[in-house]
């Protein structure tokens, strides 16, 4: 049944590889656009440095003077006094507005502060927004030579399929001739079973790798593509590679996410000197405008003694209005200590952020050591890896030999073919494994990741 079932994914899989010929051929750099453009994280942390712009905007705003208006629509009954000064039973309607305008001239550098404050903030969230982006790209990057990896050991299979093929033809040549034994000939189709099934694996997981790409761009299967299989570097075996202490003292400079840490510091004691401005007086500059009317308003007469008519809207708007400016000063003398426990909270602030930011620092250098590690085991397996590769083929070549002529049997010749495929894999996988280290340790010391 588990036969059945390999072989069954191994026909879907394979008939999706055939559609995938007819799709669109992408770079890594068609890649890295693609998701960039499109990933969901990366337009949160879009979003995210444009809610900061506007808090930037906003806390330079905060210095310019407010201006305010109101309107009021009274309705009175009863005894009024009016403009003749006496108290009449009279209903009447009026209508009053205001303008009022207030500044602060100063408040112990909050509002600079803050600016200075906000303004780190949204540098640090850019800072996350480009960390986030290059955490994607590695990603990718990864998903890629995966692909190429699997598409390498693809040929493997291939290609020593070929040659079993080619061994029982001139097996089946033999038995039929009578110079060797039908069990070998047998045994010569069972391997060749098994490398089919090998191939079948190895198809698999090409088609795998492609899905793990197209679910890490968050691209559906009905839009994909086929991957360009770039001209990877030569591995040579007096190669160097820069030191991991040379990478970190690059790292530490350019990496986004010790820049965004040391940010948040610079921002924690720029809040620091906030809470510090509490302590001093605020002084404002208001302004106001007032004016209003009345209909029980009348026009009097004081020759006579009578009242006629209404003052006029627009009299009563110019004759009542008045006006003025002033200055505020607002002196903090005791608020239950509540300037002073935000100072020692700040100040907290500020030393979590420096555990941070050396938190950062540490596993920044731990990653380096690892994958600097990680690529030298690489490089170093790949160059002993490489001299067995050539030592194998030589070994199945005079293997091959002594077989055609019957002086080994199929079961030592298949031991042969199986050690020279395996290590050939072992190669494949070295390489890929040490070009991927690599283009990570490029990437920490600032070089942009190609292929």
């Amino acid at each position: 049944m588990k036969n059945l079932l390999t072989l069954f994914l191994g026909i879907v899989l394979s008939a999706g590889a055939v559609n995938l010929q007819a799709q669109n051929v992408w770079d890594l750099q068609s890649c890295f656009d693609y998701a960039i453009e499109n990933n969901l994280q990366v337009k949160r942390q879009e979003i995210n440095t444009r809610y900061n712009e506007t808090l930037v905007k906003q806390a330079k705003d905060d210095k310019l003077p407010n201006l305010n208006g109101q309107v009021n629509n009274n309705y009175n009954y009863g005894r009024s006094l009016t403009n003749e000064n006496v108290y009449t039973n009279s209903n009447s309607v009026g209508v009053s507005g205001s303008l009022s305008t207030n500044m602060t001239l100063f408040n112990g550098m909050i509002l600079t502060n803050t600016v200075k404050m906000r303004e780190l903030d949204l540098q640090a969230t850019m800072a996350d927004l480009q960390k986030t982006k290059d955490d994607i790209m590695l990603g990718i990057a990864a998903e890629y030579l995966e692909i190429l990896f699997a598409q390498e050991v693809q040929l493997v299979a291939e290609a020593t399929i070929e040659v079993t093929k080619q061994q029982i033809e001139r097996t089946r040549q033999l038995v039929d001739a009578g110079s060797e034994a039908r069990g070998a000939l047998l045994e010569i189709e069972a391997q060749l079973a098994r490398e089919e099934l090998d191939l079948v694996n190895a198809q698999n997981r090409v088609q795998l790798a492609y899905l793990n790409l197209y679910q890490f761009l968050e691209l559906p299967m009905a839009e994909s593509f086929t991957i360009e299989k770039p001209s990877l570097p030569e591995i040579k075996a007096n190669l160097t590679m820069i030191n991991a202490y040379d990478v970190f003292s690059t790292a530490i400079n350019v990496r986004p996410e010790i820049k965004a840490a040391q940010l948040r510091v610079e921002s924690a004691m720029k809040q620091l000197e906030i809470t510090k401005g509490n302590r001093y007086p605020t002084l404002s500059l208001g302004g106001n405008y007032y004016t209003d009317y009345s209909d029980a308003n009348k026009i009097y007469d004081f020759s006579t003694g009578q009242s006629f008519g209404k003052v006029p809207f627009g009299d009563q708007i110019k004759n009542n209005r008045r006006y003025g400016f002033g200055f505020s000063l607002n002196i903090p003398i005791f608020n239950r200590f509540q300037v002073k426990n935000n100072i020692s909270n700040s100040e907290l602030q500020i030393a979590d952020y420096e555990y941070q930011l050396q938190q950062s620092r540490n596993v920044l250098r731990r990653d380096i050591e690892q994958v600097y590690t990680n690529a030298l085991a690489a490089f170093n397996r790949y160059i002993s890896t490489d001299k067995a590769v050539a030592s194998m083929k030589e070994a199945f070549r005079y293997t091959e030999e002594k077989f055609n002529v019957g002086m080994i049997n199929s079961v030592e010749y298949n031991q042969s073919k199986t050690n020279l495929t395996n290590a050939q894999s072992d190669l494949i996988q070295a390489k890929y494994e040490y070009i991927f280290r690599t283009k990570i340790l490029d990437f920490y010391n600032g070089v942009p990741i190609t292929l």
